[in-house]
């Protein structure tokens, strides 16, 4: 029988774990929380200080007794659950359930999971940190009495099945107010003049710089008239280099990884969502079977906002870096990094490698491609965190003509350094042999159209992002807040993976802006967190935090309940009448987002989806005939938007997709119109409406020409 009885929360991370121990010790899961507040009531005792009411799932029960069963025979129990707030509550739950007050019992934490650090936690144990237990309690809690009060005014004010998080919330806000922006956003016009010039017959471009020696806003250029009125002025325009200005600039190496960064780079490198990152990362870091090796913890541990590198793997790394890489790539001492993340816990490490010999090459039959692609990512930035920076040559030239400066800037990489390892987005442009008193040929001297743009939509990697720099939210809190907000219908991607409101989210958001402003608050939401880190350091404590949120939002709610009208929000008139008993239709918000239904209810049931708004009701009859029956085309919405279709559907089942024209007649047949196209794989393209007769297509948008010259 095992002496010892180590306890940690899922079976891989268990079997890693027990390939470093002898037989004197027996390695078990608890399958992730044990106890938890109960799913179908409030489980929080408000009069009695707040206090919980936690129980046993049925789910975990059977493990529950597993796990009595052994600790009942056991000397010892280890309690070697993740290090984090959440790991230290789990816990602390397995002391309450499992009655382990009176027996030995010790709390270990690692950052990775491997032998030397198993090894060395065993000699260090320690008591459970009721601090950090308090601080998971004090979210948990707080998340519970919003949800659990909040989530039953929106059913019955908005709609069934609806619910409110507190930093879901605040995130569905950010996206909301960017699409806010983004419809109030007014487009500019603007022009710029470029050079095509030509030295020792090389091409290269010189934008428009300056005018009479002093710098040209980039909205200067207001209309084609004053574009031309520029080209005019340069007609025969002698074009002489008049200053170049060389220099060397050095790109620092980047960090090494945060949860937040592992989760913006995968995004924005792998494509990955940040739920899929830290599932395929949780695997990284509870072992990968490597062959003969067996079970190896291949990652540190994942959640974290620290950028510290333990001292024994940055001897590791410089020795991989100075023999596989190179000695000229080593700095002369360790890179130190300091993070800027509000509340960071210092002590704990970045994502890193365990072990840097582990190359992706070197495992790569091992892990399955996902998992090999982020390990890559996680590898190189390790690395590269620990490289020199690169050297750029940068070089500025400014060629007169007339009153006009032109300007042209190259860069070549002089030295890779951390680029090595782990490619950025530098690009080498390098111009001609070019001095002073030099005069390059004018091959071609062009204006170009400009749009001033929107702001961008947020991607998962951007709001992650935003949420950090606010304050909201911690690394463990990131990507179940995006999985959420897009599992409610609060928010949706769209085809170019970028986060958009629903229609629901936009008006549930609106209610609380309107009503819970709190709740909704950036600031406010960031001082939470901050009082949460208050909490885990010892400093406060969690009841008196909860009272002073609870109270005022209890008797506002109450308030709001009286005052809120539910037909105010999600109820409109229409023109339309309801075909099977004659009254007027309303718009109505469901859970989904906007629908028709009759006004009669409940004496007619009728309800209708409703393919467009009342905006596009007058738009919906078009002047184009069907080409196989005659009748009129109508405007309809889809799955992927608007299309058109025969009236006489379905007799005549007749669509085609409505394309949006760039204003300009197709290069090659010259009868078409160039259009907006989409691939399979979403991917934007231009081509011309005649296809097939015409089968013009390119990637590249198409510069706006110029008219033609009349005499």
């Amino acid at each position: 029988m095992a002496k010892s009885l180590v306890i940690v929360e899922s079976p891989t991370k268990a079997k890693t774990i027990t390939k470093f121990l002898n037989k004197d010790f027996k390695v078990e899961s608890s399958f992730g929380h044990i106890r938890d507040l109960p799913q179908k009531k409030l489980g929080v005792d408000i009069k009695n200080n707040f206090k919980p009411d936690y129980e046993i799932p049925a789910k975990a029960q059977k493990q529950v007794d597993k796990l009595k069963k052994l600790a009942s025979s056991a000397n010892l129990i280890i309690l070697a659950t993740d290090e984090d707030r959440e790991g230290e509550a789990i816990a602390w739950h397995l002391v309450e359930s499992l009655n382990l007050h009176d027996k030995k019992t010790e709390r270990i934490v690692f950052h990775e999971i491997t032998k030397n650090a198993i090894e060395e936690a065993l000699k260090n144990p320690r008591d459970l940190d009721y601090n950090l237990i308090d601080a998971q309690q004090a979210r948990r809690i707080l998340d519970r009495l919003v949800g659990y009060k909040l989530s039953p005014l929106l059913w019955k004010k908005v709609a069934r099945g609806l619910s409110a998080g507190r930093v879901q919330s605040v995130a569905v806000r950010l996206i909301v107010d960017r699409e806010r922006e983004i419809q109030k956003f007014k487009q500019e016009e603007y022009w710029s003049l470029e050079a095509e010039l030509q030295k020792d017959e090389q091409n290269f471009i010189a934008q428009l710089a300056q005018v009479k020696g002093k710098s040209l806003d980039k909205m200067a250029i207001k209309n084609e008239e004053e574009a031309k009125k520029i080209l005019a002025e340069l007609n025969g325009a002698k074009y002489e280099v008049e200053k170049i200005e060389r220099k060397e600039s050095l790109r620092q190496a980047p960090t090494p990884f945060t949860t937040s960064t592992l989760q913006q780079e995968a995004g924005k490198k792998l494509g990955y969502s940040a739920k899929q990152t830290m599932m395929l990362a949780q695997q990284l870091y509870e072992g990968i079977e490597l062959g003969s090796e067996g079970s190896v913890g291949l990652i540190t541990y994942m959640r974290t906002d620290s950028l510290n590198l333990s001292t024994f793997s940055l001897d590791n790394i410089r020795a991989y870096i100075k023999n596989q890489i190179g000695a000229e790539y080593l700095p002369a001492k360790a890179n130190i990094y300091k993070t800027k993340s509000k509340g960071a816990q210092e002590a704990h490490e970045a994502i890193r490698p365990t072990d840097v010999n582990h190359s992706p090459d070197a495992i790569a039959n091992y892990l399955e491609p996902k998992q090999l692609k982020l390990y890559k990512l996680i590898w190189q930035r390790t690395l590269a965190s620990q490289i020199n920076p690169a050297i750029i040559d940068q070089t500025k030239v400014d060629i007169k003509a007339n009153d006009y400066t032109f300007r042209a800037t190259g860069s070549t990489i002089k030295f890779d350094g951390f680029l090595k390892v782990y490619k950025t987005s530098i690009k080498e442009n390098i111009l001609p042999e070019l001095k002073e008193g030099d005069e390059p040929n004018l091959i071609e001297l062009r204006k170009l159209q400009h749009f001033t743009q929107p702001p961008a939509r947020y991607s998962e990697a951007t709001l992650i992002k935003a949420l950090e720099e606010y304050g909201i939210g911690r690394p463990s809190t990131y990507a179940p807040t995006l999985s959420t907000i897009q599992d409610r219908n609060y928010v949706k991607k769209n085809d170019e993976k970028k986060l958009t409101p629903t229609e629901i989210g936009m008006l549930v958001t609106d209610l609380l802006v309107e009503h819970f402003p709190k709740i909704v608050d950036l600031n406010f939401t960031a001082k939470m967190e901050e009082e949460f880190d208050e909490i885990a350091a010892g400093k406060m404590k969690w009841q008196p935090v909860i009272r002073e949120f609870y109270e005022p939002f209890e008797a506002n709610l109450k308030i709001k309940d009286k005052e809120i009208n539910k037909k105010d929000l999600t109820e409109e008139k229409t023109d339309l009448k309801c075909d099977k008993c004659g009254s007027p239709m309303i718009v109505k918000m469901g859970r989904f987002g906007k629908f028709l239904a009759c006004s009669n209810y409940p004496e007619c049931k009728n309800i209708q989806s409703m393919m467009v708004t009342d905006e596009e009701h007058a738009a919906l009859e078009t002047n184009e005939t069907c080409p196989k029956c005659n009748a009129k085309l109508l405007i309809k919405t889809g799955r992927f938007g608007k299309f058109l279709a025969c009236s006489k559907y379905p007799e005549c089942k007749f669509t085609k997709p409505i394309q949006k024209s760039l204003g300009l007649k197709c290069p090659k047949c010259n009868q078409g119109d160039v259009v907006i196209k989409k691939s399979k794989r979403g991917k934007i393209f231009y081509a011309c409406n005649r296809y097939p007769d015409c089968d013009y297509a390119t990637w590249e948008r198409p510069k706006t020409e110029d008219p033609p010259q009349t005499e």
